[in-house]
């Protein structure tokens, strides 16, 4: 009897902290959404209930086009760090070569360094090459510091991979293209969707980086933001960032859903 008072006790203070965690880390989310409805232009306190800050949005030009630049280099810099990340990071499970422990390390060089380093290293290389500052730029740096992330998360997939399912791929005719398609491919998907979507959250969110490789005419949406910061920011970027809030809970349970519906099908297998 005692024992399932204590244990009961246990449970409700781990409820209680979990709680309190959860409420630290999604009470400023909360407020962000809240604030997105108010009345009040100042943003200080909520005085009413208001649409109109979503209407305003839409013709708020230079906030939907930093929004438009965004989104273009967070899907380019995705789908090539995606691309070049699970080539890199199969490549290396599955080959044996000369400085693969120095590659291995290098990998995250753009991880720990400051980003402010990077972006100053990005901007020096972009000025010897003579690369005019824009969406290019832009794009590939961000390929730069996403694709350590890529090959992190998807070689801790291969970890526990068996190389016997190729050979017995090949084995039954298949060439490597089709083995890498029909059989790799599904296994490691998992992995590669996590790199695409922790790839494409540093993309969004990033403005150093961007700050120091993006031209006049290319602000993405965070440098928009931070340089609102001083004059304060408007209510219609409230609305914005609850239209990203809402977006990014959409993917993350299409991907569940996707990933559940994966690994039942590798279950039947």
């Amino acid at each position: 009897m005692k024992k399932k008072k204590e244990k009961k006790g246990l449970n409700a203070v781990s409820l209680i902290y979990a709680c309190l965690i959860y409420a630290f880390l999604y009470l400023p989310i909360l407020v962000v959404i809240i604030f997105s409805f108010n009345t009040s232009e100042m943003n200080v306190k909520f005085e009413g209930f208001t649409l109109s800050w979503y209407v305003k949005m839409l013709d708020n030009t230079d906030l939907m086009n930093a929004f438009k630049t965004t989104v273009i280099v967070a899907a380019a810099s995705t789908a090539l760090s995606v691309f070049i990340g699970t080539i890199s990071a199969f490549g290396m499970f599955k080959f044996k070569f000369k400085g693969k422990s120095v590659i291995d390390s290098l990998l995250y060089i753009p991880i720990v360094i400051p980003e402010i380093v990077l972006g100053i290293a990005l901007l020096a290389f972009f000025t010897a090459i003579n690369m005019p500052m824009g969406l290019l730029t832009l794009i590939i740096a961000h390929v730069t510091f996403c694709v350590p992330f890529v090959v992190i998360t998807v070689r801790a997939r291969l970890s526990g991979y068996d190389m016997s399912i190729e050979e017995a791929s090949m084995d039954l005719g298949a060439n490597q293209w089709r083995t890498f398609r029909r059989v790799t491919l599904p296994i490691i998907a998992p992995g590669v969707a996590s790199g695409a979507m922790l790839a494409l959250t540093i993309s969004l969110d990033d403005v150093i980086v961007s700050f120091f490789t993006s031209g006049p005419d290319d602000m993405t949406l965070p440098i928009k933001i931070f340089g609102m910061v001083r004059k304060g920011v408007s209510p219609d970027v409230n609305a914005l960032s609850t239209v990203m809030i809402l977006a990014t809970i959409l993917i993350m349970i299409t991907y569940k859903i996707i990933e559940r519906n994966s690994e039942k099908r590798q279950g039947r297998i």
